[in-house]
């Protein structure tokens, strides 16, 4: 074998491999007691993070029994607004796995109990609790909780991850679970053309080629729907989803190769990673696709800080369109369970001018800390932030609604993989209470979200994680407004409700009591009401009780209300 074929063989085993792996090693029992079926699968796309874990659908309710997928102990246990709201963590020690039940509606008996006294002990809805292997043991199809939609949930589900213990990587559960039927091939939207900046161009252009891609009465991909030509080095990309059967849902791919000439060009199989690079989903797709109309594209080339662990790409993926002729491309999709959809096309190696790179004002390197200075303005990004390099452009509009001019950090969106500090200096400076200062971010309806910030040297810092926002330095002066809801009927109905809203910077903290003793108000990230069930363990009855409520925004301001009841 020539040396250059035995290179392309191997590269071609290494393509290839990740089919040959795909299949079931089936060990464990599924943790519901019901039909399975999926509303998402492992390592779809979504903002800012790769999808950890599988969807089971719970039949658009909640309550529904949450089973031990294997004999194990409760490991950790979490509670909290918005995230995952309920959710049991349960460790096999036998296989070296962790079982997590996320958004649940509660827990089993006496794990409810625990939880409760822990939320006691601490003062606090929101609790992390870290156990000893003896304190829940849990047996196979063992009932540990009641299904919900707690916490950042959009419905009705059951989120189910499947960890390696010791590294916590996440992993494809649908390998180790009984099987889903699924005989749909992928689906395939659209394809995407790049240029290098100052070495490629398509279609006489240096800016992104984007295409929809039609189907046919029998729903097959059509071929685009306009010629391709290019000059110089080039990547490619698709957006493409998977479905199931008797499923409406869309689900990532799970497997996506490019081929050049029949030749592997690129490969990624999203099978695990860690929770520390889930972020760097924003160098897997186009991100100035995302941020403009919602729409992933996955590119099928890999940037020098992208550092995820699924990819195998020769050239890291570019393609060098050199020579006067077509150049044929390939895509195969294929899903967990085999089903392939093979999408070729062709770009015509054509010579034009490829447009020189426009000079750089300030140029940042993916590799290097990097800095921008300017008069009441300074931002700072730590080296391993960028995936890429670019040349950084800031503009600075004055202003007579905030305490800064308006500070625009870079003319384009540029994600960061954790974060950035921007520093706004302040032309107004009035406040008693600085900590009332904050930086907002001004969105292109005007309206803003707030970011907060310190004071610092007459100006405001804060933390951002993507470029391209323009930025001011405002002020939170409001408390946040507490509303009762109906207390005429809290003790009829044994419980309180109240309306806890703030008008900027947000809800930092909260604190209910009654005689002067803690009292548990439960929340959930997708209502602003918080509800407190009578405990009668925790309340003498008989007595005139006094309720005492106070809250505190992310400037803060605080509130409080006070109400007097006999119960």
């Amino acid at each position: 074998m020539k040396p250059g074929n035995s290179i392309i063989f191997l590269f071609t085993l290494l393509f290839t491999a990740t089919t040959v792996l795909t299949g079931y090693s089936q060990q464990y029992s599924n943790p519901l007691p019901i039909s399975p079926a999926l509303s998402a699968n492992f390592g779809e796309l979504r903002s800012n993070h790769f999808h950890s874990g599988i969807d089971f659908k719970t039949q658009q309710a909640v309550n529904k029994p949450v089973l031990a997928i294997e004999d194990g102990y409760v490991s950790r246990i979490s509670v909290s607004p918005g995230g995952y709201g309920l959710a049991l963590y349960v460790d096999h020690p036998a296989t070296g796995h962790t079982s997590v039940y996320a958004h649940l509606n509660s827990f089993a008996g006496k794990i409810a109990d625990y939880v409760l006294e822990k939320q006691y002990e601490q003062e606090s809805y929101s609790v992390n609790l870290h156990l000893e292997k003896n304190t829940f043991p849990v047996k196979r199809g063992e009932q540990i909780a009641l299904s919900g939609n707690t916490g950042s949930s959009g419905g009705p589900h059951l989120h189910f991850e499947l960890r390696d213990t010791d590294s916590e990587e996440p992993l494809d559960a649908l390998a180790f679970l009984p099987p889903v039927t699924d005989t749909q091939k992928p689906d395939l939207r659209g394809i995407a053309v790049y240029p290098l900046q100052g070495k490629g161009v398509v279609n006489g252009s240096s800016s992104p080629l984007r295409m929809t891609i039609g189907k046919d009465k029998s729903g097959n991909p059509l071929s685009p729907g306009k010629a391709v030509s290019a000059w110089g080095r080039i990547g490619v990309g698709v957006k493409a989803y998977d479905r199931m059967d008797g499923q409406s849902n869309i689900y990532g791919v799970k497997h996506v190769r490019l081929f050049v000439d029949d030749e592997p060009v690129f490969s990624s199989t999203t099978d695990r990673f860690s929770f520390t690079q889930t972020r760097m989903l924003n160098a897997h797709i186009d991100f100035d696709d995302w941020r403009e109309r919602r729409s992933f594209y996955m590119k099928s080339f890999v940037e020098p800080g992208n550092k995820l662990p699924f990819y195998r790409a020769k050239d890291r993926g570019y393609i060098d369109i050199n020579e006067e002729r077509e150049y044929r491309l390939r895509y195969e999709l294929e899903d967990f369970h085999g089903n392939r959809l093979n999408y070729a096309f062709t770009v015509k190696g054509q010579p034009q001018p490829v447009p020189e790179q426009p000079q750089c004002g300030h140029y940042m390197s993916w590799n290097f800390d990097n800095a921008y200075m300017d008069l009441g303005f300074s931002l700072s990004i730590p080296r391993g932030n960028l995936y890429d390099d670019l040349c950084y452009r800031h503009d600075t509009t004055k202003s007579g609604v905030y305490y800064s001019d308006v500070h625009r950090v870079h003319h384009r969106f540029v994600p960061l993989h954790n974060r950035a500090e921007i520093w706004l200096g302040m032309h107004t400076d009035t406040l008693q209470q600085r900590r009332q200062y904050g930086i907002v971010k001004i969105n292109d309806n005007g309206s803003e979200s707030w970011i907060g910030g310190t004071y610092k040297q007459g100006g405001i810092t804060a933390a951002i994680r993507e470029l391209g926002d323009r930025y001011a330095v405002s002020a939170d002066t409001l408390p946040p407004a507490i509303t009762p809801l109906e207390p005429a009927g809290w003790v009829s109905q044994k419980r309180i409700r109240i309306r806890l809203g703030d008008d900027k910077s947000g809800i930092a903290s909260f604190r209910g009591e009654i005689n002067g003793k803690y009292v548990l108000f439960t929340h959930d990230a997708k209502s602003s009401v918080y509800t407190y069930r009578f405990d009668d363990t925790r309340l003498t009855k008989g007595e005139q009780q006094v309720l005492v409520f106070r809250a505190t925004d992310g400037a803060g301001n605080s509130s409080e209300y006070r109400y007097s009841f006999r119960y």
